[in-house]
């Protein structure tokens, strides 16, 4: 069984990106989605631009299909937000498009997840489809000659999908077999794209940090006329949970972000919003020690691209 990112085996000898690939499983999601948006023709984009006098090689235009802002619709959508904030919230980006890392263990309540994802979004689409008969006349009257049946399918059921794949980076072991050059040539392109991966998640953790301190510390400093700046509980709730996210997730690839994630969790443990809205000098403290870590922050995201960042051996 593979040790995990926390275990304190780790702290000795694993390096930040041996300890993602020997942990952690690629996920690839993939939306499928029903376009609601459809490039017009050459004839009727040249027709929109005759009135203005304008080259049609120049013009761009397109028509919706449906309504969006419809209840039944942004139900289905809200579904995909969701899915897409989960699956960042639990994983690492990896520098292969659509791929994020996710921890070994993790994967029984990742696709669990993904099940009851696709159940509420098979409910939704249901629901969307009894309404769609109604959309597309709406969508007759608004369009007017641009309407075209040919657009829309006979039923939106299917036309949304939600799928988990599970992912090998490595390269195949029959390799080794048939081109023993060759499959060394991968394991070292492997290796590089986990070396991206570890400084992929540098960079994330570091500018969600700063955009949340960041955040935090302007809600506490100054104020708008002539009254404290209005707080709310989810600027301190987001923090918390990013915390959460960082202690399981964090390779321990850089010391000084571990510091400054600590540092901040120190400066807010145990303060409840209410408190920084009724206590003024609590209110000030925590800025002024806020500012201090995202005066760092602020430095590490100057440096950001290819920034020489020591790492501790592990």
């Amino acid at each position: 069984m593979s040790t995990l990112l926390e275990t304190p085996a780790n702290r000795v000898s694993v390096a930040p990106a041996e300890r993602l690939r020997t942990t952690m499983a690629a996920v690839r999601v993939s939306l499928s989605w029903f376009g609601t948006r459809k490039t017009l023709t050459a004839e009727q984009r040249a027709e929109a631009a005759e009135p203005f006098g304008t080259d049609v090689r120049f013009l761009s235009a397109g028509k919706r299909l449906l309504d969006i802002t419809h209840p039944s619709f942004k139900a289905v959508s809200a579904v995909k937000n969701k899915v897409i904030s989960f699956w960042k919230s639990m994983s690492l980006p990896y520098p292969e498009p659509g791929i994020r890392l996710i921890r070994q263990d993790k994967i029984d309540e990742f696709t669990g997840k993904m099940v009851e994802f696709q159940q509420e979004l098979a409910e939704a689409v249901d629901n969307l489809d009894r309404h769609y008969i109604d959309l597309k006349s709406l969508a007759r009257q608004r369009l007017g000659s641009l309407y075209n049946s040919g657009d829309y399918p006979e039923t939106l059921v299917g036309a949304f999908s939600i799928d988990a794949v599970f992912s090998s980076v490595e390269p195949p072991d029959y390799l080794q077999q048939l081109n023993p050059r060759l499959y060394e040539q991968e394991c070292q392109r492997v290796q590089s794209r986990f070396d991206e991966a570890v400084r992929l998640a540098e960079e994330a953790f570091t500018a969600e940090l700063a955009r949340l301190v960041s955040h935090l510390t302007e809600r506490l400093s100054g104020q708008e006329d002539g009254k404290a700046k209005v707080f709310q509980a989810s600027t301190v709730e987001n923090l918390t949970e990013f915390f959460a996210r960082f202690r399981q997730l964090n390779v321990r690839s850089n010391e000084q972000l571990d510091n400054l994630v600590a540092d901040a969790q120190r400066v807010i443990r145990g303060v409840e919003p209410q408190d920084l809205r009724d206590n003024q000098n609590l209110r000030q403290h925590v800025a002024t020690e806020m500012s201090r870590v995202q005066a760092t922050l602020d430095g590490l995201l100057i440096d950001r691209p290819r920034r020489n960042i020591l790492r501790r051996p592990r």
